[in-house]
């Protein structure tokens, strides 16, 4: 009987923006317009990647599965903060929290290795510009595809295991809006140490990792890069770059200062609310507004779109 989990908590409660009550209509109708946003504006990259015959590259092909994976992502936790923050529908089982966060944190895995993907097909692309067509294979975009799903469900599964062993007797009251490491580590009523090594741990080798593999990578294609004499080349080359250093840097900016710090803080949440909806939201826009074949796709598509509803309207006329 003294190895029984004395784990007596059958939920919890994510208090999510509670302190900010006299705002909760604002927030739902901000967090609502930024879920909106995310997910049509990573949707129309998929679409259009998929319709437009220019687009079918690998580059583009990465692009569109890293909107698939921030659709998903996006919609892990912002719909029930949605339902938290309009129907005060707080609560959430002990084993929706652990999935929850299973499937969260697996995300992350994935957006960080899909990332180190997409930096090492520009690396490949930049370097290796005549072997590129023969190495980059269909076969192996798919399996580089592929693979950041397999290590991301297979990596955050271990940590997640520990927590959910915890002991959890007492306050159930989660500071966040969503279920994560940290805080749930911080009711348990067993001694965390083991639970928050293994966090921190793997928050080095699929957050930190990543990141100084996608530093090497880029430092490499700088070098290759200011060795090409050509003004014009030199923009060309850091332009299909710069799109994913800009996400890249988002993304990492805020994950690093949540994960790596093992006891977490009172400001965790909007961090996390950064990384987790904010940072999504807007990557749809940077990939277009600085990529010149998407934006000369999309005002294309606007323009065949114009003319068919003119025309339409003259046939309707006549």
């Amino acid at each position: 009987m003294a190895e029984t989990n004395k784990t007596v908590v059958k939920e919890f409660m994510l208090l999510a923006f509670a302190d900010l009550h006299q705002f909760q209509n604002l927030l739902f109708f901000v967090f609502l317009l930024t879920y909106i946003t995310c997910v049509m504006g990573n949707v129309t990259i998929i679409v259009l990647v998929r319709i437009e015959p220019s687009l079918h590259t690998t580059m583009y092909f990465f692009i569109s599965v890293f909107s698939v994976l921030e659709i998903i992502f996006v919609t892990v936790t912002v719909p029930r903060l949605l339902s938290n923050l309009i129907a005060a529908n707080n609560i959430i089982s002990f084993n929706g929290c652990f999935t929850q966060m299973y499937i969260f944190g697996s995300l992350g895995v994935i957006e960080g290795y899909l990332l180190v993907v997409m930096a090492f097909d520009r690396h490949l692309a930049i370097n290796n510009p005549l072997h590129y067509p023969a190495i980059m294979t269909h076969a192996l975009c798919i399996e580089l595809a592929v693979l950041p799903w397999i290590m991301g469900f297979a990596l955050i599964l271990i940590p997640v295991i520990i927590t959910a062993r915890l002991e959890f007797c007492g306050p159930n009251r989660i500071d966040n809006f969503f279920c994560d490491f940290a805080p749930l580590q911080n009711l348990s009523c067993s001694d965390p140490f083991i639970s928050i090594i293994c966090t921190s741990t793997s928050a080095i080798l699929n957050a930190v990792l990543p990141l100084i593999i996608i530093i090497v990578i880029y430092i490499h294609i700088i070098m290759t890069v200011s060795k090409i004499k050509s003004e014009e080349g030199k923009h060309k080359a850091f332009s299909t770059c710069s799109s994913h250093l800009i996400v890249t840097s988002l993304l990492y900016g805020t994950a690093i200062i949540v994960y790596v710090n093992p006891k977490g803080s009172r400001y965790d949440k909007y961090l996390a609310f950064m990384y987790t909806a904010f940072t999504p939201m807007v990557n749809p826009f940077i990939y277009t507004f600085r990529n010149r074949d998407v934006k000369k796709v999309f005002r294309n598509s606007i323009n065949r779109l114009i003319k068919q509803g003119s025309l339409l309207n003259n046939v309707h006329i006549k």
